[in-house]
């Protein structure tokens, strides 16, 4: 942004959901001497909302935008996430959860999985994430939020929400609104651009009315309808890798017991099923490869494996993993499913959102649109799905399963190089390798890795200083203590919104 003052931009906002009002949103209370925002929407196109998992950075970007948490969570019929459970996902029988959180502590500048693998390969039969707080909240179903500022075992995880994604687009609509948004019902008909360097001018809706800008974001989802319709921005498939191109979903009651503060996935013959625990209904679907498997036998599987009474008839989803070779293409920015898609194997598709309005909001541009705004727009775009598509593609390779073609698949097919090269780099020195730009951190590799059954034969040779039996009862007491602490804490429901 220029340090001189300036014009307002006129930021269109093409499409409501979740992407179209978290870009208002975002824009509206962050920026505001910087843009003026009118959001455009049909009540005519559906939204692909189903139930949603988020990640903790989600948290941050409420924060904000001066959301209460409590209000927030109640609109949406929110529940606290701790992590992700998966299941036969390296062999049938495994499970591992990935928590939002750290294994242990570094011991002289050694990380502690490397004392975890010594150990392990000396016969300790100790699972790492009973070394991780998240991941006995998760399991135990505890819950208190977290001190920050706090050094103490209870305190040393982070959480994120599972909430009702219908819910999420209207609650922050109001939000948006309150702070000078404008919104407009209708359908998009026609583009106008300018003759002279193609940038879009206006777009027409079908009762007539124009609407002109300077800033136009495309948040049409799956339709494109400005970035790929209209601009025809190219798309890079990444099918061969991540072959899930359908999902079925459906609502349903919850079972007696706990609410768990953690979302499951479960390999299935085709792909996997996930379940999300609210408040007031768990979210089911099976994600499948329609190479392997057909719409009803998907159906069929899903509801079969229901835990209480469906709520709805299931629904199904048609997607393609990717992205667009440039989500910022003269003055559109896509943001959300217009830009890419990843499945939602980890949760990532708000926090890809999000990621976007921040670099956005970091480039934003004056109502000349620059090659400098786009190119670091796009740069770090292109650096977090590339990332987060190399961690999905792990979930897949790492397995031994062979008991169907969809699992023989993903376990022999080629896989980017610079997948190849961490995995490589793990495998030889039980490191895990790090980048400036990313989403996913040591913890998150050391989860998939060692819950998919990737164990280095060796570790960090100065973790052999440690007297074995004495690093034993260390290990013991960590583990204690953790248990201890998470047991103190109240059960996760008592924590939720009343």
């Amino acid at each position: 942004m220029a340090g001189q003052e300036r014009n307002r931009v006129r930021v269109v906002v093409v499409g409501g959901g979740t992407a179209g009002w978290m870009t208002a949103a975002g824009l509206a209370t962050l920026i505001p001497a910087a843009a003026d925002v009118h959001l455009v929407e049909s009540a005519e196109i559906g939204i692909v909302g189903v139930g949603e998992a988020t990640l903790p950075h989600l948290r941050a970007f409420i924060q904000r935008l001066g959301i209460d948490e409590i209000a927030f969570m109640t609109a949406t019929h929110a529940t606290f996430k701790l992590g992700i459970d998966f299941r036969d996902f390296g062999r049938i029988g495994d499970r591992y959860v990935h928590p939002f959180g750290t294994y242990g502590q570094p011991l002289g500048g050694v990380g502690f999985h490397h004392y975890w693998l010594r150990r392990h390969h000396g016969g300790n039969p100790t699972p790492l994430g009973a070394y991780s707080a998240g991941v006995v909240a998760g399991e135990r179903a505890r819950f208190a939020r977290p001190d920050p500022t706090s050094d103490a075992l209870q305190d040393s995880f982070g959480y994120a929400y599972q909430f009702d994604a219908t819910r999420f687009a209207p609650f922050l609509r109001t939000h948006a609104e309150a702070r000078g948004c404008r919104r407009t019902e209708g359908r998009v008909v026609s583009v106008g651009r300018d003759e002279r360097d193609g940038r879009v001018t206006a777009i027409h809706l079908a009762d007539g009315t124009r609407i002109e800008g300077d800033l136009f974001v495309d948040c049409s989802g799956f339709r494109a309808l400005l970035i790929g319709g209209e601009l025809d921005e190219a798309w890079e498939d990444w099918s061969h890798w991540l072959p899930c191109d359908r999902a079925v979903a459906v609502p349903c009651t919850h079972a007696p017991g706990p609410i768990e503060p953690l979302t499951r996935a479960t390999a299935m013959p085709a792909g996997w099923r996930w379940r999300i625990p609210l408040t007031t209904r768990v979210g089911n679907g099976y994600v499948y490869a329609s190479r392997y498997c057909d719409e009803d036998t998907a159906r069929e599987a899903l509801l079969a494996g229901l835990e209480g009474e469906a709520l709805a008839e299931p629904r199904l989803l048609r997607f393609r993993a990717g992205r667009r070779r440039h989500s910022w293409s003269h003055n559109v920015v896509a943001v959300g499913l217009a830009s890419g898609f990843l499945e939602p194997l980890e949760s990532t598709s708000i926090y890809l959102v999000q990621m976007a309005i921040t670099a956005l909001i970091e480039h934003f541009p004056d109502a000349r649109v620059t090659d400098a705004d786009r190119d670091g727009f796009n740069t770090a775009v292109d650096a977090e799905y590339d990332r987060i598509r190399d961690f999905l593609i792990l979930h897949y390779h790492a397995t031994t399963r062979d008991d169907s073609p969809f699992w023989d698949h993903v376990r022999t097919m080629a896989i980017p190089d610079t997948l190849a090269d961490r995995i490589a780099l793990w495998r030889q020195t039980a490191q895990v390798a790090h980048y400036s730009y990313g989403l996913f951190l040591e913890p998150s590799w050391l989860a998939v890795y060692l819950g998919q059954n990737i164990v280095p034969d060796g570790w960090d040779p100065r973790a052999d200083g440690a007297d074995p039996a004495k690093l034993d009862q260390a290990l013991a007491a960590l583990a204690a203590g953790i248990g201890t602490a998470i047991d103190a804490l109240p059960p996760h429901e008592a924590s939720l919104p009343r």
